[in-house]
């Protein structure tokens, strides 16, 4: 049963050059039609999913702090009626740091949000300006400011290893980043993704991304401060002072069921995985069709369950407990990792055991990818 709800809100004021998420700009929103469109969908997954209190809520996106403070509470009153929720439950919103959406946080705090996570993206106005962001970095503090007063928890992004980026310019703007207290950093190297408007400018020559060699010294930094100052990371991208990790998001690491609606949402629940319609004209058609905007259902197959998990928790710095996962995949621990491969891995100081538990260490993060093709079984990995 899930005990974390994902909703998706996919509308923003500009398409950010770097994005690859499932956002999309509109002239205009018919927020009654979408209310009613995400109760539907909303009820038909606690119909296959409830039964357990929700324990975290996440409103993603898009830019969700763009939705009227009225739709959020009718949609929060709506999954407690269904679910219930658990003692302390995490209620998180992700918004942009503007004006507009600060004017909104007393009213979002009233209808039920405890935690914001806010893309402030960088803290240099020419760094934003490249980013595409419709904010300046004053604008922005002005935002977390108003957000530190209202939300019980606060979090922020920022995204390093920008093009031509030196480890002393991100030396500086981390440290003034950690000088404002929240509890919670998501800290991301720019990736150039494909079908994104930075892809065609790379292609085209008009900037060079950071050489990897430099990003992963900047990464090395990164550990080094924020373990310094009390946020130690806790996966890859994110950093944390205990007790203020994102619940929600652990949810997806440990491999944990959750309800996804809205489009493009994904869900895992009682071994099958969900996707909705990802276009918001063909997820609301569908609900309007069918009563919920699910494009596609399936069974996994208990290796895939193994494969995913291990993708998900090697990402943790709390690593995978592979006894655990073997139970309930019913896999021996032998064909979940190539044990072999890991002890080679692990005298490089890439990996690393205690026990029954495994994990990769920082030295091996910045090859992930190429680690796990190497210590799960081809068996095992999903194509």
């Amino acid at each position: 049963m899930a005990r974390a709800l994902y909703i998706h809100w996919p509308f923003c004021l500009k398409k950010c050059p770097y994005c690859d998420f499932n956002s999309h700009v509109r002239d205009s929103v018919d927020h009654a039609h979408w209310q009613a469109a995400l109760l539907a969908d909303m009820g038909h997954e606690a119909l296959l999913a409830g039964g357990e209190p929700l324990e975290s809520i996440f409103f993603g996106g898009g830019t969700p702090s763009l939705m009227p403070p009225a739709l959020v509470a009718t949609l929060l009153a709506e999954a407690e009626r269904l679910w219930g929720f658990a003692p302390e439950i995490e209620i998180t919103l992700e918004g942009n740091p503007s004006s507009v959406e600060a004017g909104r946080f007393a009213d979002l705090a009233a209808a039920g949000i405890n935690r914001v996570s806010l893309g402030l993206q960088a803290l240099e106005d020419e760094a934003l300006r490249f980013l595409g962001r419709l904010h300046g970095v004053a604008e922005g503090l002005a935002a977390l400011d108003v957000a530190q007063r209202h939300f019980g928890r606060v979090s922020f992004d920022l995204i390093y290893a920008r093009p031509d980026q030196t480890a002393a310019q991100w030396q500086a703007e981390l440290e003034r980043a950690l000088g404002f207290g929240t509890g919670h950093l998501s800290l991301y190297q720019l990736t150039i993704e494909p079908g994104t408007r930075f892809a065609t400018l790379v292609r085209e020559g008009a900037f060079t991304p950071l050489d990897d060699d430099q990003a992963a010294d900047l990464f090395d930094l990164t550990r080094a401060m924020t373990a310094a100052r009390g946020l130690p990371a806790y996966e890859i991208s994110n950093h944390a002072r205990p007790g203020e990790e994102s619940r929600h998001n652990l949810t997806y690491w440990r491999y944990q069921d959750y309800a996804g609606i809205g489009p493009g949402a994904h869900g895992r629940r009682g071994g099958r995985a969900t996707v909705r319609h990802r276009k918001p004209e063909n997820w609301l058609a569908a609900v309007a069709g069918q009563g919920h905007g699910v494009a596609e259902e399936r069974a996994l197959p208990l290796a895939e369950q193994a494969s995913e998990a291990l993708l998900m928790g090697l990402r943790l710095t709390e690593g995978i407990d592979l006894a655990a996962l073997s139970r309930r995949c019913g896999l021996a621990e032998a064909d979940l990792i190539d044990r072999d491969r890991f002890a080679f891995y692990q005298r490089q100081g890439l990996v690393w055991a205690a026990g029954e538990r495994i994990g990769v260490a920082p030295g091996g993060v910045s090859v992930l990818d190429a680690l796990l093709g190497e210590l799960v079984p081809a068996g095992l990995v999903a194509s």
